[in-house]
């Protein structure tokens, strides 16, 4: 992100962002590559958009007895507030991380997500 501070752009890091590292589906990771080509965004999101929706429907309706077998280690930046608000929810939920964000894939809202250009945007 860039910020305008005095007529000079100045690069500066989003704090309102953190890194956050967990398995995931290597299918759900290729499909959500598939989308954020299709879509001009990134993988993170494109995740970002459905957990979103799944948290404000406060409901989770998935079977631990069907985890995927391809999870595979996933490190990105997510926003920290909904990061914290998925944590507390999939532990209210007696579920994984993993299990929110692979379920959120389901309901992301193409419409509301952020485009690869957010990360370069310009602030004052």
């Amino acid at each position: 992100m860039w910020k305008l501070e005095d007529g000079k752009l100045t690069h500066t890091t989003d704090r309102s962002r953190v890194k956050f590292r967990t398995n995931v589906s290597k299918s759900i990771l290729d499909q959500l590559n598939t989308l954020a080509k299709q879509y001009d965004t990134h993988p993170n999101y494109l995740l970002e958009s459905g957990l979103q929706v799944v948290l404000e429907q406060g409901i989770v309706h998935f079977d631990k007895n069907n985890r995927p077998k391809d999870r595979i280690q996933y490190k990105t930046t997510y926003d920290k507030d909904l990061l914290s608000n998925v944590k507390e929810f999939a532990k209210e939920q007696k579920l994984y991380v993993s299990d929110v964000l692979e379920y959120s894939v389901q309901f992301i809202d193409f419409n509301s997500v952020k485009k690869k250009s957010n990360k370069h945007r310009i602030e004052k």
